[in-house]
């Protein structure tokens, strides 16, 4: 019976304990749906304010350390390519969040073999002369890719997955204690959240990305298909495909089944854009 009512007792303050940090979390639309439909509303634990800031802080020490090394801009002919690209769907931001519009955008080139590309929260970009080079990679395919980056940035993604760890981190370490679990216990529910949570919602960031950055890319005047071709290129580069359960992006079948799908959703945008020019 005793151990019963502990057992009932821990419940009752782990119930209370999620109820308050879960209180704490903002719901917020950060984006306008687009064709493509991504309307999902996302809890903020975490402020916009300090996810700008840990960025712009990161993204200054980055582009110092890059500069330091001579790989930062370092090829003229790629960054007027990438610029240009950049200045195409930088305007087409405003379809999924007007503030955009204000944004301090930057985009740079960095030379190095590795096949990668972001975008911070704010609108500081990079590409990576590795994956123009590697992926011998047209124009639309790389609108592709800034589109894809972009997405994440108006989507608020990191602020979401920082959010979404502080939560999951204080419950977790509020149950284990409670129950009495100690360490490898409060590994077990970390590895459980992973893959009951953590993991899928970075596949779902993934395809939210996906189609929103071919909507950029088409509203830009660039083949929305491309993101086909290039994520056929990746798979070509990439080894053996992780587990899918265990992967923080959609398989590469699942992935081109849905680029497919949307691509074809915003060819209408993209024939509009293309008289216009």
């Amino acid at each position: 019976m005793r151990t019963i009512i502990k057992r009932t007792y821990f419940s009752q303050v782990f119930a209370a304990a999620a109820i308050l940090t879960l209180a704490a979390c903002e719901t917020v639309q950060t984006t306008q749906s687009g064709v493509v439909g991504v309307n999902r509303e996302q809890r903020m634990a975490v402020s916009a304010e300090a996810i700008d800031q840990a960025a712009n802080q990161q993204y200054a020490e980055l582009m110092a350390k890059e500069r330091q090394k001579g790989t930062l801009n370092r090829n003229p002919a790629q960054v007027q390519r990438v610029k240009a690209v950049a200045s195409r769907i930088i305007p087409q931001t405003v379809n999924f969040r007007p503030d955009a519009r204000a944004w301090s955008w930057e985009v740079n080139v960095l030379t190095s073999p590795e096949v990668n590309a972001w975008c911070m929260p704010g609108g500081k970009m990079a590409v990576y002369t590795g994956l123009i080079e590697k992926l011998h990679i047209t124009d639309d395919e790389l609108a592709a890719v800034m589109g894809h980056e972009i997405a994440h940035a108006l989507r608020e993604h990191a602020r979401e997955r920082a959010s979404e760890q502080m939560v999951a981190g204080g419950l977790i370490s509020v149950g284990t204690a409670l129950l009495g679990l100690g360490d490898i216990g409060q590994q077990g529910a970390e590895f459980a959240y992973m893959g009951l949570l953590g993991l899928p919602n970075s596949r779902r960031h993934e395809t939210e990305a996906d189609r929103v950055g071919i909507e950029l890319a088409a509203r830009a005047g660039y083949d929305p298909r491309a993101a086909v071709s290039l994520w056929q290129k990746m798979g070509q580069l990439g080894g053996s495909e992780p587990l899918k359960f265990l992967s923080t992006h959609p398989s590469q079948s699942d992935r081109l089944s849905d680029l497919t799908n949307y691509s074809q959703r915003v060819m209408p945008l993209y024939e509009q854009s293309r008289k216009g020019r």
